[in-house]
């Protein structure tokens, strides 16, 4: 029996990358309505015909998740054109700001923080009543390796941090939520072949750290990175199942279809 048929998803940070590989795979798996929310409208429309083609309706919003106080229209504006929404898949993040802690401004760490932690635990609990309502609901947040190996990447120490809080906020939300019919799993990724792979490599190695910088072009020189295809699959092919509080990772020998 495949459970995700007939449901409805979120994926945010959907318009490219790892987000809109997993929409495309969730339509593939018979996932009926998909939101994608993402800042760039350009982006998201590419992407929401490719999820189209795959068998998904689609409803597509271009908002910045960091403005937090948008996040209650957001949602209506979803659930009003898609209806209750099953799986919610939080994706969107930056890895900005790099560099240096000390040449960092607040304001930059805190903008880091509220979409890569706040935004994902506003959705969730905009949409947590709805799932145990109907007994059901799958929530999976995207984090990094670097959430486990923070020292891996200096020069990121928002990055790393805003990770690390967000495994944390998962694994207790997970608990929260136990027997309710609502999982809360987390998924590292690997390293990607994505547009913040590229932006990070055109980085001035003055700013962002040689290290850093070093770091990133070996990855895309030693043909490291992996597809968003292939690791969109790893999650999908977990996404469906009653397993929660976990972290899952790419290298996790799982059947991926």
């Amino acid at each position: 029996m495949n459970a995700l048929k007939g449901k409805t998803a979120v994926v945010t940070g959907g318009g490219r990358g790892i987000g809109r590989a997993i929409a495309v795979g969730l339509a593939e798996q018979g996932v009926d309505r998909i939101g994608l929310i993402a800042r760039s409208a350009d982006q998201l429309s590419a992407a929401a015909r490719a999820v189209e083609n795959a068998g998904a309706r689609t409803k597509i919003i271009a908002a910045d998740l960091s403005r937090l106080d948008g996040l209650p229209t957001i949602v209506d504006d979803l659930t009003a054109e898609l209806g209750g929404v099953d799986v919610l898949i939080n994706n969107a993040a930056v890895v900005a700001p790099l560099g240096p802690t000390t040449t960092v401004s607040l304001q930059s760490y805190l903008d880091a923080l509220a979409l890569n932690v706040v935004a994902v635990a506003g959705l969730s609990a905009l949409l947590i009543p709805g799932m145990r309502e109907r007994a059901w609901g799958r929530i999976v947040n995207v984090s990094s390796g670097v959430a486990g190996h923070p020292t891996g990447m200096i020069g990121g120490n928002a990055y790393a941090a805003s990770k690390a809080a967000l495994e944390a906020h998962s694994l207790n939300l997970s608990a929260e939520l136990s027997g309710s019919g609502v999982t809360v799993n987390i998924y590292r990724p690997g390293i990607v072949d994505t547009a913040m792979q590229g932006w990070i490599r055109d980085q001035d190695p003055a700013v962002i750290g040689e290290q850093m910088h070093g770091r990133f072009h070996s990855y895309h020189e030693s043909g490291l990175l992996i597809s968003p295809e292939a690791s969109a699959a790893k999650l999908i092919a977990r996404v469906a199942g009653e397993e929660s509080g976990q972290i899952w990772d790419v290298n996790d020998d799982v059947d991926a279809g």
